[in-house]
């Protein structure tokens, strides 16, 4: 069975796909250069099962990712589909330690994702963030004052306390 024959199966339920699809990411049956070639193509709903499928694999194995690969993932913050952009989020949270030199635009399309009118994208910008602010790097001497302004303006505490765990891990405390 092939990618193509596995999405359109109608007797696999989708996250029965999505659990395969990463399997076959972790046992090197596919490559994400594959998945992603041919997620590239597809549909919004299919596109959006493959970033699921690499988001697993990439929590067990994140080093799968590749440059390219990566790249891919981050045109999927400015998606329409929120699917999209939540699922890129997520494997942007799992990897972005490997890319220290995306890091940069990686925040900007994140924080373009904080304001969505999705509860789920902005919780997925939240997490990624958050991992980001773990670094301790120069970058957050900018993404701190804009994380304050996130928890100024969010309204989701599930929301909030993401952000202020990662504060709390990186000892960073604002003066709010």
């Amino acid at each position: 069975m092939d990618i193509a024959e596995l999405l359109n199966n109608k007797n696999i339920k989708p996250k029965g796909k999505t659990e395969t699809l990463s399997n076959w990411l972790l046992d090197k049956t596919i490559s994400t250069d594959q998945l992603i070639q041919f997620a590239t193509s597809s549909k919004d709903a299919l596109k959006a099962t493959c970033i699921e499928a690499i988001e697993f694999a990439t929590k067990q194995q994140p080093d799968i990712l590749n440059t390219s690969d990566f790249d891919f993932i981050l045109l999927g913050l400015e998606a329409k589909a929120p699917r999209i952009k939540w699922e890129s989020a997520k494997v942007i949270a799992n990897t972005i330690h490997l890319f220290p030199e995306k890091i940069d635009l990686t925040i900007h399309r994140l924080l373009q994702n904080t304001e969505h009118i999705g509860t789920v994208v902005r919780w997925s910008a939240a997490m990624a963030l958050g991992e980001i602010i773990k670094f301790k790097t120069t970058v957050n001497k900018n993404l701190i004052p804009a994380v304050d302004a996130i928890l100024k303006r969010e309204e989701k505490n599930s929301i909030k306390k993401i952000y202020l765990a990662a504060l709390k891990k990186a000892n960073i405390s604002l003066q709010t």
